[in-house]
């Protein structure tokens, strides 16, 4: 099992706790990375978008001239789609682009996106995360002790309100629940903290 170092809100190394190999020491398996990424844009996609095709246009029920002697190519229509304000070849019409995976599949997928970031040396465990007040500027300083400069995801084990709102007005980091993780998020990430509750739920749900 890998070792980690266990830092509390300074930055200052307080401990070390033992990951699980079933959850973060797993072989990554990045064609199910990609896939549970791709999945989960997938789904959110509204499928909302549509065009006319040449039998929806309104107008162009007769042929604009006749078939010989014009002089001009025969057409049958002016909302054929080579005339301005036809028809579309080909339109898009409201789909669902979501798609299943399987269960077992998403969890691998998740397990290799966070055996990912301990592998590259971008997976943080705090010892807690607690704030007496909301306030954004505590929040940012410790996200600079923990060395998080921009795109980092915090995990809670919980919904913490002071930790959660102090941290929706800072741009560089996101604040998760250990239960409601997802493949997408952790990939998204450059820095992933973790809190040594949330690593103790997270192993519980997926060892």
């Amino acid at each position: 099992m890998a070792n980690v170092s266990v830092l509390n809100m300074e930055g200052k190394e307080v401990g070390t706790l033992e990951l699980n190999d079933a959850v973060f020491g797993v072989t990554v398996n990045e064609h199910l990375v990609h896939l549970a990424v791709v999945q989960q844009l997938a789904n959110k996609r509204q499928g909302t978008q549509k065009a006319k095709t040449r039998s929806e246009v309104s107008g162009g029920g007769r042929k604009p001239w006749r078939q010989k002697g014009t002089g001009h190519a025969r057409q049958g229509s002016t909302r054929s789609p080579q005339w301005t304000g036809g028809g579309v070849v080909f339109a898009p019409v409201p789909r669902d682009y979501s798609f299943k995976m399987n269960k077992k599949e998403k969890q691998a997928a998740l397990k290799s996106a966070l055996t990912d970031k301990l592998e590259s040396g971008n997976l943080i465990v705090v010892d807690e995360l607690k704030f007496d007040e909301i306030k954004t500027k505590r929040f940012a300083e410790v996200m600079a002790n923990l060395n998080v400069e921009r795109k980092g995801l915090v995990v809670l084990a919980d919904n913490d309100k002071n930790v959660v709102l102090s941290a929706r007005n800072f741009a560089e980091a996101n604040t998760t629940q250990a239960g409601l993780l997802n493949v997408y998020d952790i990939v998204n990430a450059r820095k992933l903290v973790l809190t040594k509750d949330a690593v103790s739920k997270i192993e519980e749900v997926y060892a």
